[in-house]
């Protein structure tokens, strides 16, 4: 009896046993594949943010877990955030310091009290009177003590503390704190303050803005290695209300070795300011937590505003461990003894995040904690890990923002999204940046129009340009119109 022969081309019954076991295997692979895929979505959980989950979940284990944990990470880092350049040249644009001056800055039309050494200008600070200018001629200024401010301007005649001349005047700062304001109704401007201290944790703030001193401004200055640069806060009962910070830059050059908080704007309990135009960049903590924001509003406050300003998390320094959010609105909360009500029910509420271009962070581009009455309106973000919106406390109107990344409500946070553009997390774990893919070359900075974002059919509010263009009724999403205008300088 003649065998029956297999029909042609079928394999044996032995490798048809084997390619149905692999058939089955690769269908359960995907399948738990897509299972994990869908948590992570359902969770938001973005590739920037597990990456480095796995790899220390699988430190202090053996060589191979270690390998395998570093292997991944670096691989769903590289996947979200691509590949950035180490960036060394300044980058000179509309936003944040101005040679010429700055849109913001006063008139400087008191009585002239020139000072040339450190001693006459903390003598002419003490005895100062409502309406004059202190202008420091130019040089170098060595800060070796805390200058506390503790006589009063008045709202129609301030004080000011001046360089007639961006860049014309150096102030180094050897102390916990370069200026501590305590009284209301003071303007620095044109000023550069430099952190000078032997470690650079002994230099905390340049400018300390506490208790009385509401109506506060500061216009046009650069200010380079602080933990905080501005640190905003009440004190004794008295809250420093309606304050200014504009077209300042603020960086720093080399990570914080500190355990206090790294914030270049660290508002606390404060109500009324505006935050507008600054450039910030390099703010890295390298010890403790390692969490560290470009600006924060918390406390407990209300009705501040940051706008058309340029958060870029990791400019110069890339690459060490640790969470950089861009900005927020309630940071990582507030002891109750310094809120403003002394309770903290919301760390704000009313506040609002309009037209900044956030790049670079290796966490949130934006982040609200506790923040009701919210507002997010036309902001730009690119290789960040988007808009989270946490605890049941937060509510946020979030209209017209461009997202390289997922908006996101985490713990009961409450959403009300109108007209973004964005992508979903299991998006990012296959590359997919469409958002990001609208720009020239944004890893490298470069964010003129690749492929113009498209228009919307209209704003439900009228917002500014980042750049200071005038924009139209029917605007494109995010911070501006075209970034070309951000380049010329002022």
């Amino acid at each position: 009896m003649h065998k029956r022969s297999r029909r042609h081309g079928a394999p044996p019954r032995k490798s048809r046993r084997w390619l149905w076991l692999a058939g089955v295997s690769l269908t359960l692979s995907a399948a738990v594949a897509g299972g994990v895929l869908y948590f992570l979505n359902d969770l938001g959980i973005t590739p920037r943010s597990l990456g480095p989950y796995i790899k220390r979940r699988s430190d202090g284990h053996n060589a191979v877990i270690e390998g395998i944990g570093q292997a991944a990470s670096k691989v769903l880092l590289y996947v979200d955030r691509g590949d950035p350049p180490y960036r060394q040249a300044e980058w000179a644009s509309s936003i944040g310091v101005q040679a010429g001056g700055s849109p913001d800055a006063g008139a400087a039309n008191g009585q002239e009290v020139l000072v040339s050494t450190t001693p006459e200008m903390v003598r002419a600070i003490a005895a100062a009177t409502p309406g004059q200018v202190i202008t420091l001629l130019p040089g170098r200024y060595q800060v070796d003590q805390r200058v506390t401010v503790i006589k009063p301007g008045s709202a129609d005649a301030p004080i000011t503390v001046r360089a007639r001349q961006p860049g014309s005047v150096q102030l180094m700062i050897d102390a916990g704190e370069g200026f501590n304001i305590q009284a209301p109704y003071w303007r620095f401007e044109n000023l550069s303050l430099q952190g000078n201290c032997s470690k650079n944790t002994y230099c905390e703030h340049a400018f300390h803005v506490a208790g009385g001193a509401h109506h506060f401004a500061a216009v046009n200055n650069t200010i380079v290695d602080f933990d905080a640069h501005f640190k905003i806060n009440g004190e004794k009962g008295r809250i420093p209300d309606h304050g200014l910070i504009a077209s300042n830059t603020l960086r720093n050059n080399s990570i914080r070795l500190t355990t206090k908080p790294v914030t270049p704007v660290d508002l606390v309990a404060a109500s009324h300011w505006v935050i507008r135009r600054n450039l910030i960049s390099d703010f890295i903590k390298g010890d403790s937590d390692l969490i560290s924001y470009g600006a924060f509003v918390k406390g407990g406050g209300g009705n501040n505003v940051l706008e058309q300003n340029i958060v870029i998390c990791e400019h110069k320094l890339r690459g060490a461990p640790g969470q950089r959010i861009g900005l927020s609105l309630g940071g990582g909360g507030t002891g109750k003894q310094y809120c403003r009500d002394g309770r903290c029910l919301t760390e704000q509420t009313g506040s609002v995040l309009r037209s900044n271009l956030i790049a670079g962070c290796s966490d949130d581009g934006i982040y609200l904690n506790a923040s009701a009455q919210s507002k997010l309106v036309h902001n730009t973000l690119v290789d960040t890990g988007g808009i989270t919106v946490r605890f049941p406390e937060s509510s946020a109107d979030i209209e017209g923002n461009l997202v390289d990344g997922i908006i996101r409500s985490r713990d009961g946070g409450v959403l009300r999204l109108a007209d973004n553009r964005h992508v979903s997390a299991a998006r990012l774990y296959f590359g997919g940046h469409p958002q990001r893919a609208l720009f020239r070359d944004p890893l490298a900075l470069d964010f003129h129009w690749s492929t113009p974002a498209e228009r919307r059919v209209a704003a439900g509010e009228p917002v500014p340009d980042l750049c200071g263009a005038v924009r139209p009724g029917q605007p494109r999403y995010g911070a501006f119109e075209d970034f070309a205008a951000c380049l010329a300088k002022r």
